[in-house]
């Protein structure tokens, strides 16, 4: 038996949305030379590439977008890969983007690893935040925030097509 979903976010919305946090992030950082956008593997770089787009048409700003892979499932033992070199991250600001804040553990695992290095700025972002926060970490720039139980899953997909979606299941 197919679960019942619930359309959250249709195409346009998320598109609006995008465009609103990425106003916000330049609002934020309009005196900046560069911003590094590091997208959560594998959806939150999808959300992060959106970003990027956006900030590069709306500002001058240098926009470098890289990936950050980290295993979800055990990220305390498992290595962080970065597909920047960590010297290039010095005096930079860092938006960490993810499409869901759940628990917050993902996020908080991707803020820590440049936590290392001398960066400028940092901050987070992400398309839902659901509010189930088990770490001290909360997203400076917020798509939708949604109230939902523990049992409820939420599924972003991003279509190379360009259609992109939010559900709850």
């Amino acid at each position: 038996m197919a679960a019942n979903k619930t359309l959250i976010l249709d195409h346009d919305r998320i598109i609006q949305k995008v465009n609103r946090i990425a106003y916000q992030i330049f609002e934020d950082n309009y005196t900046e030379k560069e911003i590094i956008i590091a997208g959560i593997a594998p959806k939150g770089f999808q959300f992060a590439e959106l970003l990027s787009e956006t900030l590069k048409s709306i500002s001058k700003i240098k926009i470098q977008l890289v990936e950050l892979k980290i295993k979800k499932d055990n990220p305390i033992d498992s290595k962080i890969e970065l597909s920047l070199n960590e010297k290039d991250l010095s005096e930079k600001v860092i938006i960490v983007v993810d499409d869901v804040l759940n628990s917050g553990r993902t996020l908080i695992y991707g803020v820590n690893y440049f936590l290392n290095g001398p960066i400028k700025k940092l901050s987070t972002a992400v398309l839902v935040n659901r509010n189930h926060r088990r770490f001290p970490i909360s997203a400076d720039y917020v798509g939708v925030s949604l109230s939902t139980t523990l049992q409820d899953h939420v599924e972003v997909f991003f279509s190379p097509s360009g259609t992109h979606t939010v559900h709850l299941k």
